[in-house]
């Protein structure tokens, strides 16, 4: 039988059955019906892998609406204690694992060292008054950060994600450590974004992940998918900034859209959380059977079968 990840995470080991029933049906129906419903499979998994960011986000709006502005404990303290919480409910409860907590640990960290830089240069400003704060940075950004490595942590792990020609840890760590050096050094030298991006596209340019939705697994350029969850982290960001909980100095005297120029900036912190990730989830090479079809080592993930890159 199948290890999927769902068998593999205890939360989700329980809809296991009504998921094979369903399968069932689907297929029984022909392939536009089975194909709608690998589609439904795709939004739900994806809509697992974003718990932790999209909770962040939900608690972001709704302190905006709905938070006191008179309470006797700040919007950001709230939020720094209630992103907390969330962290050890989704331990408690099994909802994530200690690999992924590991993961929002180093990029509530890394997240948090560029927050006060970023700060201190006049990028942008955290408007309102908190007590939970370090040189200005209230501390729950770092888990706005960390959610973006929960969310490639998890995804990894649903979709089951195996590559082909994925460049080796050796270069892509240096490639991560020179994105992050030049969010900081281009505002006293020259900002060598455009080249970093150009360096990204030629070492992941030939790169493509394996995902695993339902039966088989699909592929898409890596490089596609970097610009896909960059898309909707900028869209975060709108969020995040219409919501007052950060401002850029063109939205000082009212709210307008993050410029799309920050775009490149979220697809080379995309590299960087990537990267991170796979310190942790070393990236495994696809391989097929004689036949065409996916190996069961693909789905148990044995390593003495599956070689890693790095």
């Amino acid at each position: 039988m199948e290890d999927s990840a769902a068998r593999r995470w205890p939360p989700l080991a329980r809809f296991i059955a009504v998921d094979a029933r369903l399968g069932a049906w689907a297929l029984a129906r022909g392939p536009f019906v089975a194909g709608l419903y690998e589609f439904l499979r795709f939004g739900v998994k994806q809509a697992w892998a974003c718990l932790f960011g999209g909770l962040i986000c939900a608690l972001l709006i709704a302190s905006y609406l709905f938070y006191p502005k008179d309470a006797p404990l700040s919007r950001y303290d709230a939020l720094t204690l209630a992103a907390v919480a969330i962290q050890v409910v989704l331990l408690l409860a099994r909802m994530e694992t200690w690999e992924e907590a590991k993961v929002i640990a180093l990029y509530h960290a890394v997240g948090t060292v560029m927050e006060v830089f970023k700060t201190g240069v006049g990028s942008w400003v955290y408007p309102e008054a908190s007590v939970l704060r370090l040189a200005g940075v209230p501390l729950f950004t770092g888990f706005m950060y960390a959610s973006i490595g929960s969310y490639i942590a998890r995804v990894w792990r649903l979709f089951d994600f195996r590559f082909t020609r994925h460049p080796p840890l050796w270069l892509t760590l240096p490639l991560a450590g020179a994105i992050y050096l030049n969010f900081f050094t281009h505002h006293f030298a020259l900002d060598l974004r455009w080249v970093l991006m150009a360096l990204s596209c030629v070492l992941f340019g030939r790169t493509f992940v394996h995902f695993k939705v339902w039966r088989v697994h699909r592929r898409m350029p890596l490089v596609v998918g970097f610009v896909l969850v960059a898309l909707f982290i900028w869209i975060a960001e709108n969020i995040g900034t219409a919501s007052r909980i950060w401002l850029y100095p063109h939205q000082q005297a009212g709210w307008s859209a993050v410029s799309w120029g920050k775009f490149g900036s979220w697809y080379l912190l995309m590299i960087v959380s990537y990267v991170l990730v796979t310190l942790v989830s070393r990236p495994r090479e696809f391989r097929r059977s004689a036949r065409g079809e996916d190996r069961p080592v693909e789905g148990a993930g044995r390593m003495s079968e599956v070689k890693s890159f790095g």
